[in-house]
């Protein structure tokens, strides 16, 4: 049964909020922390396990501090993120709201193009664009960072653009049939007006709920990438963290467990997040 006054917040979504808060803060204020660069290399502690006299979560083969590399790598985890599914809701939102509103031959072609891209699985997708646009003609030319990342942040923006398109669409056909809307355009508002009023505020919970979602779907698309070697390179965020202490598995396994840990649960607490949006979004259809 469940206990304490209600309206009370469990104790699983205080940690939740906890924990996204942290990390978030973390990729915010971290280049500015008075602490070392990830990249400072302590030679008289290889492979120390955690809790180590000055490293708190152990160093790698190489002389890393873990902590140090999961401050620092919650920034282009975190910025990749938030960007690739930014963008991707931003585009993905504006086509599904039109095909819905539009519908026609519109709504076919851009359901079917959603459908397209959708087909191919999520990694494959992005493993092909980023292997295409982020190499260079001449293999013992190193890519530059910048063009690793921007790619890979293209990349992922279109995966994710089907996935909330979709949603958005489904959503949009769902408030466009509203007593609200039809009244609206028989009243003879504009249809810029209708969809920004009417369309748009609703939808958005939705995408919303879903965006939490597609986040740790984004976070776990680039360590993948990152482990296939076409991500963000030397350790620089979580998933070139676990890259990069692989092959050191048999004798450090704190190496990669510890950026793993720190990945998972910040995957589960956006999806937590996502389904309590979802939950609410649901009451509130429900009331209407």
């Amino acid at each position: 049964m469940p206990s304490g006054r209600p309206g009370r917040v469990p104790i699983t979504t205080r940690l939740t909020y906890g924990w996204l808060g942290l990390v978030v803060a973390t990729a915010i204020v971290g280049p500015w922390l008075p602490i070392p660069s990830w990249d400072t290399v302590y030679d008289d502690a290889l492979g120390v396990g955690p809790f180590t006299q000055g490293h708190v979560l152990g160093t790698d083969g190489n002389g890393y501090d873990l902590l140090l590399g999961l401050i620092d790598g919650a920034r282009l985890s975190v910025f990749i993120a938030v960007v690739a599914v930014g963008l991707g809701g931003l585009i993905g939102g504006a086509l599904g709201i039109a095909a819905a509103y539009v519908r026609g031959r519109a709504d076919t072609a851009i359901t079917m193009a959603f459908n397209v891209v959708l087909s191919v699985p999520n990694l494959v997708l992005a493993l092909a664009l980023v292997a295409v646009f982020a190499t260079n003609a001449d293999v013992t030319e190193a890519v530059a960072p910048w063009r690793r990342i921007v790619t890979l942040v293209v990349s992922l923006t279109i995966v994710i653009i089907p996935i909330l398109g979709r949603i958005a669409r489904g959503s949009a056909l769902a408030w466009t049939s509203r007593e609200f809307v039809l009244a609206a355009q028989t009243m003879g508002m504009r249809t810029r007006d209708i969809v920004w009023r009417h369309v748009v505020p609703n939808v958005m919970p939705a995408m919303i709920a879903v965006g939490f979602l597609a986040v740790g779907v984004v976070i776990i698309a680039e360590a993948s990438l990152s482990i296939l070697g076409v991500g963000v390179p030397d350790g620089a965020s979580w998933g070139s963290m676990i890259a990069r202490g692989r092959n050191d598995l048999d004798y450090y396994p704190h190496v990669v467990l510890v950026p793993v840990v720190v990945l998972a649960l910040t995957v589960i607490c956006t999806n937590h997040v996502g389904d309590l949006i979802r939950a609410r979004l649901d009451r509130r259809e429900a009331r209407i």
